[in-house]
């Protein structure tokens, strides 16, 4: 495919006939590559211009990946529209409220306008219920033709069709494009990877990127790394694409809210990642472990290890306090 392909900033001030005038001025990227230089944020982001842009990258003409900047929220959110022939899907509405929710809605509005897609129907997906992937729903509902899918569990697993939850796979067909669901709880207990069979891209959500992955249920993580294992071995992958990123180009975690990414690693992880993940989780030892492209922690667990470190040191301090209080007693005796 020979379409040029480029990265459009949507600065929040502009209205979306100004970003018709002025399509991918700042970035310019090959045919459906994902090296993207996202903008880094900022260390102060009240005194920075960068708190004000969100980005969207153009991967082909109707497959489109918007990157929430982290000074707008330091999640830092990615998000992904489809567009089909009959209908559209959007997976996740990412972290942001209010105004800044109202401008990433515009901005899907402005793609589906210029893929000629505004007048067919919008369908507003989540990989899991996290605040993060859907606090800008509000925003999508006001807009015509979007149909929002539910986040509770069992009318979620009704709407997409899932009959044996977490076994078997469901599908959206958008017209001439069809998308898989492979359900993958252990992070969240709803989640959702889904598989575009046109692209043969697999959107992972906060279940594998290049980050911290964060167990809540290991043993439903492990069924499901498995579970995506044995898909990607029998489809091909072009890249895999989670909704953060969280290490830099020398696989350094940035801070935990973190509003600066400087020299960011790429997006993608590959197919090898998905065949790897299973091995690491069988590995984990319950509170974190280091691999060459992300991080299984257990934050909870760790958060136990670290009371639990609290309150033996303070046990010991107490302990000594009292010897020597004892000992100073029978001193003066």
């Amino acid at each position: 495919m020979k379409t040029l392909l480029h990265c459009l900033p949507l600065f929040a001030l502009l209205m979306t006939s100004a970003l018709a005038e002025e399509p991918g001025t700042d970035l310019v990227v090959g045919p459906q590559t994902l090296r993207v230089p996202w903008n880094a944020g900022a260390e102060d982001c009240s005194a920075s211009e960068s708190s004000r842009v969100i980005e969207a990258h153009h991967y082909s003409s109707d497959t489109h990946i918007i990157r929430q900047n982290p000074c707008v929220d330091y999640e830092a959110n990615l998000i992904y529209l489809l567009v089909g022939k009959e209908r559209s899907l959007l997976i996740d509405t990412g972290a942001v409220e209010g105004l800044d929710a109202e401008r990433t809605a515009s901005a899907v509005k402005f793609m589906l306008q210029s893929a000629g897609a505004d007048q067919r129907p919008l369908l507003v997906a989540h990989t899991h219920r996290h605040r993060d992937h859907r606090a800008g729903d509000a925003a999508f509902a006001r807009l015509p033709g979007v149909k929002i899918a539910p986040i509770e569990s069992e009318a979620l697993r009704q709407f997409f069709g899932f009959a044996d939850w977490p076994n078997g796979l469901a599908q959206i067909d958008l017209g001439g494009r069809v998308v898989d669901l492979i359900p993958a709880p252990g992070h969240q207990a709803d989640h959702i990877v889904f598989y575009d069979r046109n692209t043969r891209l697999l959107l992972t959500g906060d279940f594998l990127l290049p980050g911290r992955l964060l167990v809540d249920d290991l043993d439903a993580y492990r069924a499901s790394a498995q579970r995506v294992a044995d898909f990607v071995r029998a489809n091909p992958v072009s890249y895999v694409l989670g909704a953060h990123i969280e290490l830099d180009a020398g696989g350094s975690l940035y801070p935990f809210g973190a509003t600066f990414h400087p020299n960011e690693r790429p997006l993608p992880l590959t197919k090898e990642d998905v065949l790897a993940l299973p091995a690491a989780l069988a590995d984990f030892n319950g509170f974190y472990s280091r691999h060459a492209n992300f991080i299984v922690e257990d934050s909870i667990h760790n958060l136990l290890a670290l009371a639990t470190g609290v309150i033996v040191t303070l046990a010991f301090l107490v302990w000594m306090a009292r010897r020597w209080w004892m000992r100073r007693r029978a001193a003066r005796a």
